[in-house]
Parts: C-alpha cells; sequence; structure tokens
C-alpha cells in the first residue's frame, strides 16, 4: 500500500494528532483543534502553519478533488517587499509598497488591514520556503499593473512558483484539480510562467523550448501508458503540489467530499461546523477555530445577480464550478459583514465547447496584430492593459453605447500564423484544418475580407474598416494616440520585442481575417466576508466573531477594488491565511506584532 495511504493522508478517517480517539470514522463527531474549510493555496498553507504551532488540524473540501481554484491558477503570489528583491538586485520597501497599495484600492480597505499585509506577507513567503515544500522565483520583468501609481515597481514583486515534481505525490496526485486548458501546451502539457512567455511571444529560443517541454512530457515512461496528466507540475499545480506534499509530511488530514452546511455555535463563539460526507451529515468540533477558505461565490447565479454588474453569467467564470459562496452563506448566517461584493477578479473568457469551464484570455491582447471592438466596431480600451480593467472597460462601454458584452478580439492572417490566441495554438503548428470542426462559427470566426467577418458576428462593417485602419496607422508610428497600448512596461511584458517600434502594435493586413467572442469573465469574486488584519470574520456591528477567521475569495479582498500585481490573489489569501494560523495560536499581540521568539 502506498505510504500516504498508509499515514491516512488523504484520510476518510482520523489522523491528526490530538485527534479524538473516540472519533473514530463510523462517528458522526470529530474534535480537532482547527477546521479549515476548503484545499486553495491559502487553506493548505494555514493548514501546516497551524500544525506547526502545536495545534491539530483538519482540511475539509466538498469536491472529490483538491486544490481548489489555486490548482488551476497562475500559481504566481503578489509579495512586496520580499527577500528575494535584494538578493536578485532589485528594491522596494514596506513604505513603497502602502504608498501603491493605498492609490491602488481607492480608500476602500483599511490602513491597518494593507499595513498588515505588507508586514506580513515577506514573513510568509520565508515561512513558507523555509518550513514546507514551496519555492518561488521573483521576475524582475514583470511590472506591477498600475505603471502611473505612486510605489509602482517594475518587477520583483511577483514571484513565479517553482516547478515540482509531481511523482513525489504518488497516486495522490490524480486527486488534485486539473491544470486549466489556459495553461497547457496540446490539452495536456504544463508550463512555467517564463516557459509560457517565451512560447506566447515567440521569443528567442522558443522552438527549443517548445521540444524541451514537450520532450520531458513524453519522456514521462511508464506513466504516459497509465494517464495524459502532466506529472511536471508548473505553475498553480506546482503550488498545490508542494503544499499537498507538506501536509502529507505532516499527517493533516485532507477530507474530500465533505461540503460545508453551517457554523456551529457554542455560546457566544464558533465551535465547528456541520458538513455532508458522503451523503451523510457529521458535526465537527473546532476547539480553537474555523478558517473558511471555501472560495467566491462566482458559480452561484442568485448571488452575482444581486452584487455583481449587469449582465451577468456564471457561465462566463473561469473559475472551478464549485465555488457558490459557501462559506460566505455561511458566514452572514452567524451575523458576519460582508464587503467588496461588486467586485471580482475580473478576465474575458472564451467559451470552448466539451470544457466545463471557459478560458481565460490573459495575455495575448497584449500581442501586436489584433485589436478588441465592440458590436459598433470600435475600439474602447487598450487591449494589452491587465486583465480585471479590461472587463470593467467592457462594461464601462456598454453602460455608454449598449453595443459591448460580447466584445470581439480581431486579428488577420499572420497573427494567426505566428501567435497562440486563446484555445487557439499557432497556426504554424496547428493550421485551421487541424482544428476541432465544431469550433468553427463558436470558437473562432474567419472571413476571407473584414467585412465577411463583421456580417459573421454582428459587427458593423465600417466601423471595423475604420478601426483596422487607425490602428494600422498607430502600428506604423508606434504610439496608440486613442489607447495607449504598448506605453508602459506591463503592457509590453507580454509583446513581441522583435516587433518595432511597439511591440504590442502591428498591421491587420492579410486575409483571412479572424474574430474570437470575448465575455465579461472572472477567475473569482472579490468580495465576501469583512476581516480584520488578524483574519478575523467581523460581525454587522465590527465586533470580530470569536472562533471565525477567513482568507482567499471567501473574505473581501485586501486590493479593494484592484489588481496591484500578478498573484495578487493567492498572495494575500496565503498571507492571511498565515496570519489567521498565527493569531488562533496566540503568536501576535494586540498590534500584530509576533511573540514567536523563534520565528517559526
Amino acid at each position: 500500500m502506498p505510504m500516504f495511504f498508509q499515514r491516512g493522508l488523504l484520510d476518510d478517517g482520523p489522523g491528526a494528532p490530538n485527534h479524538s480517539p473516540q472519533d473514530d470514522d463510523d462517528s458522526p463527531h470529530h474534535r480537532f483543534d482547527v477546521i479549515v474549510v476548503g484545499s486553495g493555496a491559502g487553506a493548505m498553507l494555514a493548514a501546516c502553519r497551524a500544525h506547526d504551532l502545536g495545534q491539530s488540524v483538519l482540511i475539509v473540501e466538498k469536491t472529490n478533488l483538491y486544490g481548489g481554484t489555486s490548482a488551476v491558477s497562475g500559481g504566481g503570489v503578489w509579495i512586496p517587499n520580499n527577500d528575494h528583491i535584494a538578493r536578485d538586485g532589485g528594491q522596494d520597501s514596506a513604505e513603497d509598497a502602502l504608498m501603491y497599495l493605498r492609490a491602488a484600492t481607492q480608500g476602500e480597505v483599511s490602513e491597518t488591514k494593507l499595513r498588515a499585509y505588507v508586514a506580513h506577507a515577506p514573513e510568509m513567503l520565508r515561512y513558507a520556503e523555509a518550513r514546507t515544500h514551496v519555492r518561488y522565483r521573483a521576475n524582475p520583468f514583470y511590472a506591477d499593473y498600475y505603471q502611473a501609481l505612486p510605489g509602482a515597481k517594475l518587477g520583483y514583486r511577483s514571484l513565479d512558483a517553482e516547478p515540482f515534481d509531481g511523482r513525489r505525490l504518488g497516486d495522490d496526485i490524480l486527486k488534485m484539480r486539473e491544470t486549466s486548458p489556459t495553461m497547457l501546451i496540446f490539452g495536456r502539457v504544463t508550463m512555467s510562467t517564463s516557459e509560457a512567455v517565451t512560447l506566447l511571444s515567440r521569443a528567442p529560443g522558443w522552438r527549443k523550448c517548445a521540444i524541451a517541454v514537450l520532450g520531458k512530457y513524453w519522456l514521462d515512461f511508464p506513466w504516459r501508458l497509465r494517464s495524459r496528466r502532466d506529472r511536471r507540475l508548473n505553475m498553480g499545480s506546482a503550488l498545490i503540489g508542494a503544499l499537498r506534499l507538506s501536509l502529507m509530511e505532516r499527517n493533516i488530514p485532507l477530507w474530500l467530499n465533505t461540503a460545508l452546511d453551517s457554523l456551529l455555535f457554542e455560546g457566544d463563539r464558533v465551535a465547528g461546523i456541520t458538513a455532508r460526507r458522503n451523503g451523510r451529515t457529521v458535526k465537527l468540533h473546532a476547539t480553537r477555530a474555523v478558517i473558511l477558505a471555501t472560495g467566491g461565490f462566482e458559480s452561484n447565479q442568485a448571488m452575482r445577480e444581486r452584487y455583481l454588474p449587469k449582465p451577468t453569467l456564471a457561465q462566463w467564470t473561469g473559475a472551478p464550478r464549485c465555488n457558490t459562496g459557501d462559506g460566505i452563506v455561511a458566514g452572514m448566517n452567524v451575523g458576519a459583514a460582508v464587503a467588496n461584493m461588486q467586485h471580482a477578479w475580473w478576465t474575458p473568457t472564451i467559451q470552448v465547447p466539451g470544457e466545463e469551464k471557459p478560458r481565460g484570455l490573459f495575455s495575448e491582447r497584449a500581442l501586436p496584430g489584433c485589436l478588441v471592438v465592440n458590436r459598433l466596431g470600435r475600439r474602447f480600451a487598450n487591449e494589452a492593459q491587465d486583465y480585471l480593467d479590461f472587463v470593467l472597460a467592457m462594461y464601462d462601454d456598454h453602460a455608454k453605447t449598449g453595443a459591448n458584452l460580447p466584445a470581439w478580439m480581431i486579428f488577420d492572417a499572420r497573427f494567426r500564423r505566428k501567435y497562440n490566441a486563446g484555445p487557439l495554438v499557432s497556426g504554424s503548428l496547428m493550421p485551421d484544418f487541424l482544428l476541432p470542426r465544431r469550433w468553427r462559427g463558436k470558437v473562432y470566426f474567419r472571413g476571407e475580407t473584414l467585412e465577411q467577418l463583421a456580417a459573421q458576428i454582428g459587427v458593423d462593417a465600417d466601423g471595423l474598416r475604420q478601426s483596422v485602419e487607425r490602428i494600422n496607422a498607430f502600428a506604423k508610428t508606434g504610439v496608440d494616440l486613442d489607447f495607449h497600448k504598448g506605453s508602459n512596461a506591463y503592457d509590453t511584458f507580454y509583446g513581441d520585442h522583435s516587433v518595432k517600434p511597439n511591440p504590442c502594435l502591428a498591421p491587420l493586413e492579410q486575409g483571412p481575417f479572424y474574430a474570437l467572442r470575448l465575455d465579461a469573465g472572472d477567475i473569482g469574486t472579490k468580495g465576501g466576508l469583512q476581516t480584520d488584519e488578524f483574519s478575523r470574520v467581523l460581525s454587522e456591528a465590527g465586533e470580530p466573531i470569536p472562533g471565525l477567521y477567513a482568507t482567499g475569495n471567501t473574505s473581501a479582498s485586501v486590493t479593494g477594488p484592484s489588481y496591484p500585481g500578478a498573484g495578487a490573489t493567492l498572495g494575500p489569501a496565503m498571507t492571511f491565511g498565515f496570519i489567521a494560523a498565527n493569531h488562533l495560536a496566540g503568536v501576535y499581540d494586540a498590534q500584530g506584532k509576533s511573540l514567536c521568539s523563534d520565528r517559526r
């Protein structure tokens, strides 16, 4: 029997230290110091930290797969003033980070919570790299998203997860939520962030990179005969794989198929949860605290209708379908306050037949030789800007014109031949005749002329022609007079630097012409339970609810309406999970300073 089953690590029964001996697997009652609800990166990191501070911990996950949204993400973390920066030759400070966050959050987040993040995020990363299998590298060229704001940096604050050898998980890897197709080559081979950038922009050495990545996949014998799943884990899968192994080594039980029903109250504090486990109701008692990390409400259509801008559809989200706001609803049912509910981690998404969820379009808009238009055929935003603000621009344009949602990404044969675009692998590797036939007229549209393409997608032909002529003129000068595409370091990160004078601008001249439909999608919602600087959930009266903590998209984001940089979802999720574990174990004083003398 594999070691991880011997140790009860994907346990459907007891297996953690201090687990009450009478609470065997057939009992409807179980007792732990800490119960963590959800199995994403914030949940797993909180569980590891709580265990290392002497707590018995149980993680429960409602689906039959662990990893949550984190497993399908890019896996990066945005950690200002992290230890890698000085070692790698960069510069940052807590003061610059606070200045930037204050400007980005536009007064919607308390100063105390911003300070807590800036102070403890580097500490969290230090702990994760010292005490777990998580490893990161700072990206010196991945700029903060809002380069015009004070305190913004040109790189280093965003860190990429190092690849992780999935073989170390044994068969447990098959219980991890699979990598999003957006992060895969040919639907099965994983890429690191640096490899993805090289392949996307056809940077020098891209062919050698592609051969190396594909070679590592096909040389993984005899696993290739057993599964198409890549055991060279990258991005979010690398992060989750590293944390999963860390849980296994600590004998922290992870119960799958265990869905949160409600929070248990004893006296004036949260003392556990009731859950549905394999169809049976169980009571799980927490002597110290419950940490909610169940994700957002993006797949809950009723909550979307109540809180998010209209129109809105759950089918537009690129996040796992299991994110239905369970933890947020459970908190509200015991009097918790919510905040930021109108915000989401927006990104345009593309529907692909046969796939569970649509694919996010994060970076391709920055490439030269494309533009995005509304139904009037008009551009309405800088295509290369960050994905959150691009979707907000879609909504703003729709409010003004009634002609957006969806928008259309337009490109020509040269772009199609050279670059990937959403689910379309570059034509040089996968020409149109190799694409699935069912995609034509659903995933992508093709016309020999702009007029033919416009008729297929319901876009005004004259408006489209004028927009193309205008951006073609900008491509010659390198200056986008309308929306300034390619005018800052963030825009150009995903551009093609072999294209001059602007790596984000090239003319659309060669037919046939193509279009991709872009919906106002997301990779999660940002609103949730209101928490303080210690991750404690607050009541509607503004008081902490004893025994209840939250992190990740279950809590109102510390970034407010903004997306400060790549990894600004996972960085705070892991940091405030770390803070929660510290606080419930008595590590912090009232001012948030560590009382842990050995800095474990």
